[in-house]
């Protein structure tokens, strides 16, 4: 199934749904008092109480009045996390070497925004350029603490697409020498359309990722290509701190897509078997970079490894 929140106009409340190939369910009668909860809460509540909530919700799935999804406006499906958990690179990106030891930082969960809303820039100009990744992000279930890899299913509650929007320094060094205050500006964590539920998703490590920017395709990626799997994420984290129902781990992202994002752009992920989503972007100060993939000298987008060797 696919989880959601929505509101039906723009001062109208938040309530939980299903997103069905008929349109938009709402569930809130479905799970009873937890519709009532603040949207996160509702949202930790369902993934809590799942198993016994499921057979009333595959009836609304199934049969549940559904209004068309040009009707709606979709929310984030986690408004606010209690923590988003984000890989450092992760992706092989063709590279022959030994993998990277598997490293993590933590993003302000305050930059939560959600599909239809905006990514707005910073209104000052030390960092260079503000990257797009379009990333898998794993939804847990909790309390869970030191999950062996073998029984990584354990944490896992289900799925959604994240873009780690990123301001850059030089080259691909993330602004400050760091990675969470380049990436943790208010409005750089959209997040949705939706959660999928892990069963409907047979292979976290075989899903297609792909990323717009204007129309323009830029990620192109399967997440079969993580240096380490989903397993071994979640054995990471959680051998660190404890994932509780509703935290994000967003698996990292294959850089040979990035590009910069401007002022705007449409930005527009999808990702197998989640859905897609589309985000706007503005920046107060109009300004302007090169546009399409990034091709400087630390990329490992193909062609510009192929115009590198040729050069050399």
């Amino acid at each position: 199934m696919k989880l959601g929140l929505y509101q039906a106009s723009n001062d109208g409340p938040i309530n939980p749904c299903l997103i069905t190939d008929r349109g938009v369910v709402d569930i809130a009668a479905a799970v009873g008092p937890l519709a009532s909860l603040p949207p996160q809460q509702c949202m930790e509540g369902i993934i809590d109480h799942y198993d016994e909530l499921r057979p009333a919700l595959e009836v609304q799935n199934s049969e549940g009045a559904a209004q068309p999804l040009d009707s709606v406006q979709l929310r984030p499906p986690l408004p606010r996390p209690g923590k988003i958990i984000c890989c450092i690179g992760n992706y092989w990106e063709h590279a022959e070497r030994e993998p990277k030891p598997l490293n993590m930082f933590l993003k302000n969960p305050d930059a939560v925004i959600g599909p239809g809303d905006t990514v707005m820039l910073p209104e000052f100009t030390e960092p260079w350029v503000f990257h797009h990744e379009a990333e898998l992000a794993i939804v847990t279930k909790g309390p869970s603490k030191s999950i062996s890899r073998e029984n990584w299913r354990d944490a896992v509650f289900g799925y959604t697409a994240m873009i780690d929007v990123t301001a850059r320094g030089v080259a691909r060094s993330t602004w400050r020498g760091g990675s969470w205050m380049g990436k943790s500006f208010d409005t750089f964590a959209p997040i949705g359309p939706c959660i999928v539920t892990a069963d409907e998703v047979t292979d976290p490590n075989d899903l297609h990722v792909q990323f717009w920017c204007s129309g323009e395709l830029r990620h192109d990626y399967n997440t079969n290509d993580m240096e380490h799997p989903v397993p071994e994420l979640i054995e990471f984290a959680s051998m660190i701190m404890t994932l509780h129902s509703g935290n994000l781990i967003a698996c990292g992202t294959n850089h040979e897509g990035l590009g910069a994002l401007q002022d705007g752009d449409l930005g527009e992920i999808e990702v197998q078997g989640i859905g897609k989503m589309s985000v706007n972007i503005v920046d107060p100060l109009k300004r302007e970079w090169e546009r399409g993939v990034y091709m400087g000298e630390n990329s490992t987008n193909p062609a510009a490894v192929a115009a590198a060797k040729k050069g050399g």
